[in-house]
């Protein structure tokens, strides 16, 4: 499988969830959900830790931690609540990588995020839409790692949220294994253009709320036109 079919394969994963999501199911259900749908469409493993899905929901959205210590929640889904699905599988060696913030509301699955009654978790997809939008309409083929980190944290600064990133990076770039990855943080001057692939994985917050969003793509350069795979 290509990184593109990976990444077909945790589209679907999201859209599959969606459906199935109701008030009352556990995390722990619906990473195993993700993690055995993902197995039987493709993925082999979980390069992330054996990890296939890193899934937050309420209060618990805000954290930010390493896989090798991560533990599922068990907290239950609600009627009105915020959940956070981070998927990694792998297909000889061949990764996707890929989160969404879903947003439940009277007990459903709220697609269009116009359409989300509570303001803040509506302005904070919005805002992730931002991010990715201004990264692209930034990153050419000259731009290295620390310059989109330093871009990007500028901008998630001058409009009100904060990078939760324990380790305060935006994304990474695509190997086949973990221990080689790079990192869109200070210091790494190695242009975007020089790897496959990378990662734009804003996690972002108010300051001070109970609540946090991700989005993350892949994203590659193709005839020098950066585009997400």
């Amino acid at each position: 499988m290509t990184i593109h079919e990976m990444q077909n394969l945790n589209r679907a994963t999201i859209e599959h969830a969606s459906k199935v999501i109701v008030p009352g199911m556990t995390l722990i259900e619906l990473r195993k959900l993700c993690e055995e749908y993902m197995l039987s469409h493709g993925a082999d493993s979980f390069w992330y830790w054996d990890v296939g899905a890193f899934v937050f929901a309420g209060d618990k959205t805000t954290v930010s931690v390493s896989g090798r210590e991560y533990k599922t929640d068990d907290h239950i889904i609600e009627p009105n609540d915020i959940i956070t699905i981070d998927l990694s599988p792998q297909s000889n060696c061949i990764w996707g990588d890929y989160a969404r913030t879903l947003i439940v509301e009277n007990g459903k699955i709220v697609k269009d995020v116009e359409q989300i009654q509570n303001d803040e978790w509506r302005n904070g997809l919005k805002m992730e839409v931002y991010l990715h939008e201004a990264m692209l309409g930034f990153v050419n083929e000259n731009t290295n790692f620390e310059a989109l980190f330093y871009y990007i944290n500028d901008q998630i600064k001058a409009r009100g949220y904060v990078n939760l990133d324990f380790l305060g990076n935006l994304g990474h770039s695509i190997v086949k294994d973990k221990k080689h990855r790079i990192y869109i943080e200070k210091g790494n001057t190695e242009k975007l253009s020089a790897v496959e692939a990378f990662t734009f994985e804003p996690h972002i917050s108010l300051p001070g709320s109970l609540y946090g969003y991700k989005k993350e793509n892949i994203y590659g350069f193709n005839g020098g036109v950066l585009t997400e795979l």
